[in-house]
This record gives C-alpha cells, sequence and structure tokens, in this order.
C-alpha cells in the first residue's frame, strides 16, 4: 500500500507562511515512512497563496525532501492557460507529477473535463493524478468519465477519489479500465481507507493537522478559514485524551 501525505501550509501568528514548521512537518512524515508527499493541495490552503507563495512553499518542500520520496504539485485552476503554467512551474521546479481537479465552471461537461485533462499533458509532459473532489471542483466526475480519462490521457491513469462512496467508485472505475495499469487512491482522511482497499485501491492521499505533536508552531489558517470554537476544543481534548488512555 501507498501513502501520500498531503502537506498543510503552516503559518506564524501573523498569518505569514512558516517554513520551519513545513519542515517539521515533512521530517515527522518521512520517520512514519510514508511513500511521498502532496503540496499546494486543498489541505495545504492553496487557495489562499498567491503565485508567489506557491512557488515558495513547493520550493520548500522539494529542497527539504532532498528525493527522500516523490513529490505531488496540485496545479489546479480554473483556466486552462493558467493550469498549464501552474505545471511547468512544477516540473521545473522538480516535481514528479501533478494533482489537477476540473476547472470549476458554471456549465462544464464531461467533454470539456476530458478535453482539460488531455490538454495538460501536451504542454506539461508529467504524469497527471486526477483529482476528484466536488465540494472544490463544483463537478462531480462519473466513473465512466474518469475511465474515459484513463484511456484517452495515458498520463493520467492515477485517481484520487473524493467522492463518496468511494470504495463502490473505486470497483466501479477498475472494472471499466481492466485492461489498462489505473491506480486509485482515496482521501477524506482515510475514512474509508480500509474498504477502499478491499475494492483495490493502491492506497491513501490525504493530510492530517500535526500542531499537538509538535510540528506546527501556531494553529493560525487564513481568513476566511474558519477555527474551532470552545466547546468543539473541549470535547476534541476529551477525545485526544481517552485515546491516549486507551
Amino acid at each position: 500500500m501507498s501513502v501520500f501525505s498531503v502537506l498543510p501550509t503552516p503559518f506564524d501568528a501573523r498569518g505569514d507562511f512558516d517554513p520551519d514548521s513545513l519542515r517539521r512537518v515533512i521530517d515527522l512524515f518521512l520517520a512514519d515512512g510514508v511513500t511521498g508527499f502532496t503540496a499546494l493541495g486543498v489541505t495545504s490552503e492553496v487557495a489562499r497563496l498567491t503565485d508567489r507563495e506557491r512557488d515558495v512553499v513547493l520550493d520548500t518542500v522539494l529542497t527539504h525532501v532532498c528525493g527522500r520520496a516523490p513529490v505531488v504539485a496540485g496545479t489546479t485552476a480554473d483556466g486552462l492557460r493558467t493550469c498549464i503554467e501552474y505545471s511547468r512551474r512544477a516540473k521545473k521546479a522538480g516535481a514528479a507529477s501533478l494533482m489537477i481537479s476540473p476547472p470549476r465552471m458554471a456549465k462544464i461537461n464531461s467533454d470539456a473535463v476530458a478535453r482539460h485533462f488531455a490538454e495538460v499533458p501536451a504542454a506539461a509532459d508529467m504524469p497527471i493524478i486526477v483529482q476528484d473532489y466536488p465540494p472544490i471542483s463544483g463537478y462531480a466526475m462519473e466513473a465512466s468519465l474518469l475511465a474515459r480519462i484513463a484511456r484517452e490521457v495515458p498520463s493520467a491513469r492515477t485517481i484520487k477519489l473524493e467522492d463518496p462512496p468511494t470504495p463502490f467508485k473505486t470497483s466501479r472505475i477498475l472494472d471499466l479500465t481492466v485492461d489498462l495499469d489505473v491506480k486509485i487512491f482515496g482521501g477524506l482522511g482515510g475514512v474509508f481507507l480500509l474498504e477502499e482497499l478491499m475494492a483495490g485501491a493502491a492506497g491513501a492521499m490525504t493530510g492530517f493537522a500535526l500542531r499537538r505533536r509538535g510540528a506546527i508552531t501556531t494553529p493560525a489558517v487564513r481568513p476566511p478559514g474558519g477555527t474551532l470554537d470552545q466547546p468543539t476544543m473541549v470535547a476534541l481534548d476529551r477525545v485526544m485524551n481517552w485515546v491516549s488512555a486507551s
């Protein structure tokens, strides 16, 4: 089983990028034996980073990992040209592959999504992980569409599923691509990990906060990201104390 950790983007108390915390997170995951990393994903708060910050975060990850594990770079964008530009920059920086969601558009359809994934490798020849996460993209890709993309775009035969029920969708995609080497990773915090593996998934690609383990200095997120209220924090403390004691 492969496990790729989606890295958070830590911020200091002022809301600025905190590279030292990110390096500690990387070290912690490497010590735990992760297969690889994903930078600039949803967990990385990529939507709240400037283009300059995207480059700095990815460079920090690649420099600190230093070839010890492959690094996937998120390059999702609403426009094809922007997605291609992000992808080219990720390739130049040294990323091993790209993670891309469908562009968020008001009237997108299956043909437009398929064309989007076909155009990127023509401009940036790299392996692509197709991310199926409707809450972010606003578009749910059917199993048949994901299978079509895998068939039409050989570099896009790895899929990250985050549209539950993921085990059922995993089985359906693999049935439709039995003649291809398609790999499927689950996300969503690993909630369906065992069921996904039983359905044929190759592993998981998800992320977790690590402040209570001492890796991240502050729990700060950038607006409009919300923070936990006090009753929720108290409930979380009780659960974590119970787990530690059991």
